[in-house]
């Protein structure tokens, strides 16, 4: 990452470098599909402020989100930062809820994924059939359709809902992930949503076959054995990155 300062008030470097990994990531999400129009979230904390995240402006694309356009609020919703952008209520009730309460929820992501959607209107669920469904396996929460995420009492619920996990199924609605950090909240959507799509390319050819339990731990348990460079989630999200960067470095300001 770029950690050059625009000459503006207020701009810590750790600030900056967050604006810029997370604009980063809008472009990823951009260049792997999971757009939908104007809509869907990924918010991040302000490094050593409290109570204070970025968040998409509401109304660009995800292609069009910079470092410097993305909108600082606080937990409360107001703007920290200059902005001629609004931001997106239902972005904020439900991303404010895990921020506001999960102390490691540094990063939160959500997708209208047509793979995922899918597998969040089935009655089951995800099916533990594949490769990355056995990887996510026992990580997953579920929460029912309550409508638009608009309304403070919801809230309670979500957290309820998703007790000690950080992947969680939004029932007829999408997917969600979060991490201490954005690379590892990238990661463990992206094994989500890859497990979502083998399901549903998979299913209309006929019954799943199920991962035993004894295979399922030995599967897990060699997971650890991947050893990639750096933090985890990092050397997978910066290879993303780098590619988008040679489609066009513009998130970067």
């Amino acid at each position: 990452m770029a950690t050059a300062i625009p000459e503006r008030a207020g701009i810590s470097e750790a600030e900056w470098s967050a604006r810029q990994q997370l604009a980063a990531c809008y472009r990823v999400f951009d260049h792997l599909g999971w757009t939908e129009l104007i809509f869907n979230h990924i918010t991040l904390r302000v490094p050593g402020e409290e109570g204070a995240f970025l968040i998409n402006p509401f109304g660009l694309h995800f292609s069009e989100v910079t470092a410097s356009n993305l909108v600082k609020i606080d937990i409360d919703g107001n703007k920290l930062s200059d902005s001629p952008w609004g931001v997106n209520l239902a972005g904020f009730v439900q991303h404010a809820a895990f921020h506001r309460h999960l102390p490691d929820a540094h990063c939160v992501m959500h997708t209208h994924t047509t793979a995922g959607m899918a597998v969040a209107c089935l009655e089951d669920g995800l099916s533990i059939s594949n490769f990355y469904a056995g990887q996510v396996a026992g990580q997953i929460a579920y929460h029912d359709f309550e409508g638009i995420t608009v309304r403070d009492d919801e809230a309670p619920r979500l957290i309820a809902n998703l007790g000690d996990k950080r992947l969680m199924i939004l029932r007829n609605h999408g997917l969600l992930s979060m991490g201490p950090t954005l690379p590892i909240a990238f990661l463990r959507l992206w094994a989500l949503e890859r497990a979502c799509q083998i399901q549903a390319a998979s299913a209309p050819m006929g019954r799943l076959r199920e991962i035993p339990a004894e295979v399922l731990a030995v599967h897990q348990r060699d997971q650890a054995k991947l050893v990639r460079p750096g933090m985890p989630g990092e050397a997978e999200f910066n290879a993303l990155v780098r590619l988008v960067d040679r489609k066009d470095r513009g998130w970067r300001d």
